[in-house]
C-alpha cells in the first residue's frame, strides 16, 4: 500500500511537471509566432505551424480551411505589401492544456489614407511543438 502511494504521489508530480512544462511551451510558440510576424519574417512564422493547419478566418469564409506553410506565408506577404507596417500587439495569452488563447490588436496602414486597427482573438492548438489549428475572431474598424 504505501509502494503503491509513493507510485501515486510520484505520478501526480510529473503530471503537474508535465503540465507547467507544455503551458510554457505552448506560451513560448505563441510569442515566437508573433514576434516572426512583426518582424514579416513569413518563413519563421509559417513553420510554428504543422505543414497542413486548420484555420478558420473571416478571411476564408465560414468553414475551416487547411493551409499549408507556403499558403500561411504567402497570405502575410501578401498582407505586408498592401499594409507595410503591419504590426500585432499581443494584450494576453491564456494557455489551458493544449490550448491557448490570444488577445492582440492588430494595426497598420496602406501608405495613404487607409489606416486600421483590429481587435482580434486566436484561438490555437497545439500538438507537439506546432500550432495544428488556428480560429481567430475580429470585426474590422476602417478610420
Amino acid at each position: 500500500m504505501k509502494c503503491l502511494m509513493m507510485m501515486l504521489v510520484a505520478l501526480v508530480a510529473t503530471a503537474c511537471a508535465t503540465t507547467d512544462a507544455s503551458h510554457e511551451q505552448y506560451e513560448a510558440l505563441t510569442r515566437k509566432m508573433f514576434d516572426a510576424f512583426n518582424r514579416h519574417d513569413w518563413k519563421v512564422m509559417s513553420e510554428c505551424y504543422s505543414d497542413s493547419a486548420s484555420f478558420l478566418d473571416p478571411s476564408f469564409g465560414k468553414k475551416y480551411v487547411r493551409q499549408r506553410r507556403s499558403d500561411i506565408a504567402e497570405k502575410y506577404a501578401g498582407m505586408q505589401q498592401m499594409f507595410p507596417d503591419l504590426h500585432d500587439s499581443v494584450e494576453a495569452v491564456h494557455v489551458s492544456g493544449h490550448t491557448a488563447v490570444v488577445q492582440f490588436v492588430a494595426t497598420g496602414s496602406s501608405g495613404d489614407s487607409v489606416l486600421f486597427r483590429l481587435p482580434i482573438i486566436s484561438v490555437l492548438t497545439f500538438e507537439g511543438d506546432h500550432i495544428v489549428k488556428d480560429a481567430t475572431y475580429y470585426d474590422l474598424e476602417i478610420q
